[in-house]
């Protein structure tokens, strides 16, 4: 009975009982414009949202004056299109920028949270508005790559139509998300993150901005304290924004808005306790990392590679995975140039799995300058994939008959005509061991690797 009552008591209303024009009966999307509504409540980071094209910072390589994109924003000539960047660049931005500078209706989704029926009501709806006024929508799809194929399907069928312009913002790659037809009706392209001086910029506008901003608090910002939030905030304006709009109102929330009051160095490094880095545990920026990170070590600069590990393990990257990478790199790009460093990242990932971390950042470090440091062959790799290209592409050889295996037995009754010639009873190795003598390995002139090329030219004489 006691279980039956807490149970009656936590257990969750049906939806259709709460109240009407609650959260639960509101769309995302109906949340979202909600929000907006009250734009003096909502966060510095969206009272700060550029009005029109001067007023957007950064991304000079798509939004620059002779840009084509900018062109045809003007110009009211846009068609579909796909922005992906790291998080704060300004993706959303530009959406609320093209629709102010447009005249369009601006109309949200979160791809996480939006049905296809809610996709569909979205389209009826833009095509109703079209009718009635003339005036497009423009439809903003945050995470478009949370969107199912057949979501995407839905978008397909309206990307081309008159009264809709489609954006979507993702964080990552879309040519590794969204359908090929998608992309191809659709202008992509890549936010790039903000500049330390761009978002620098960014926080000054916000510090004196007396409509949206800060500026009605007549609070005094020290150039050093902005300047420490836009390098904290690694290219991302929300980040610094939000940083500012803490420190402010966790240090000011008692004083009168007149002041006089002061935002120092030390108020601004309470307001950021720890910089966040844009990193994914298994999308784009994960790989985009550990591929800078080997390609770096592959290149023989042991500093590029050491940055790109510190950014891997401050944004909570598993050490046993880098670690693997190393001893892959070892074998694939140095391989017998220098043996031992194969040796040596076998040895790292134990004591990886040994001691953990944060010590273990010790032992890849280490290991990292070893490989970056040493001299470089491919040849191992090389070799094995022409051997494997000859056994998938050529027809398979026999084994020769002195290398079979033979028991006493077969010796005796089938008699043993083709003799295997052992290496240590002759001068000279005479034995074939293929039908077809092809050369796969070839040493390069490297480290330990010299030393197999003269021992391959003298068996070769």
């Amino acid at each position: 009975m006691l279980f039956d009552f807490y149970y009656l008591i936590f257990l969750p209303l049906p939806v259709s009982l709460y109240p009407k024009h609650s959260f639960f009966h509101s769309s995302p999307r109906e949340c979202y414009n909600k929000t907006m509504e009250k734009e003096q409540d909502a966060p510095l980071a969206v009272r700060m949202r550029p009005r029109n094209l001067e007023e957007f910072v950064g991304q000079s390589h798509v939004l620059g004056e002779q840009t084509l994109l900018r062109k045809a924003i003007k110009a009211d000539r846009l068609s579909s299109l796909i922005v992906y960047g790291p998080p704060g660049t300004g993706k959303t931005s530009l959406g609320h920028v093209i629709s102010q500078q447009t005249h369009a209706q601006f109309t949200y989704l979160n791809a996480a949270l939006s049905s296809s029926g809610e996709v569909k009501e979205v389209m009826r709806e833009a095509a109703r508005h079209y009718k009635e006024t003339g005036r497009k929508t423009l439809l903003f799809v945050d995470e478009i790559h949370r969107f199912n194929k057949h979501q995407q399907d839905i978008l397909l069928a309206f990307l081309e139509s008159p009264f809709i312009v489609i954006i979507g913002a993702t964080l990552y790659n879309p040519f590794y998300f969204l359908a090929p037809a998608l992309i191809s009706r659709s202008i992509v392209v890549e936010f790039k993150p903000l500049t330390q001086e761009e978002v620098a910029g960014i926080l000054r506008r916000a510090a004196a901005d007396t409509e949206r901003g800060l500026g009605k608090y007549r609070i005094a910002f020290d150039d050093a304290a902005l300047a420490f939030l836009a390098a904290q905030a690694g290219g991302d304006a929300r980040k610094g924004l939000n940083a500012l709009e803490i420190g402010v109102r966790a240090s000011f929330a008692g004083k009168e808005p007149d002041g006089p009051a002061q935002f120092t160095l030390a108020l601004a490094q309470e307001s950021i306790q720890k910089k966040q880095v844009c990193y994914d545990r298994d999308e784009s920026g994960h790989y985009d990392t550990i591929s800078s990170f080997i390609k770096s070590v592959r290149g023989s600069d042991a500093d590029s590679a050491l940055y790109w590990l510190a950014k891997m393990l401050y944004a909570g990257e598993d050490p046993r995975f880098i670690a693997r990478r190393l001893i892959i790199c070892a074998a694939e790009d140095i391989g017998n140039a220098d043996p031992f460093s194969l040796v040596l990242a076998t040895s790292c990932f134990d004591a990886v799995e040994y001691i953990g971390m944060p010590e273990a950042r010790i032992v890849l470090s280490e290991t990292t300058i070893y490989c970056a440091l040493a001299p470089k062959s491919n040849a191992s790799c090389e070799a094995i994939e022409k051997a494997m290209g000859d056994i998938e592409t050529q027809s398979v050889e026999v084994v020769p008959e002195a290398l079979k295996m033979k028991t006493a037995f077969q010796k005796k009754t089938m008699g043993d005509t083709a003799s295997y010639v052992s290496p240590h009873d002759t001068e000279k190795d005479v034995q074939q061991y293929t039908l077809t003598k092809k050369k796969y390995y070839v040493p390069k002139d490297a480290g330990r690797e010299s030393r197999l090329l003269k021992r391959e030219g003298k068996k070769e004489k």
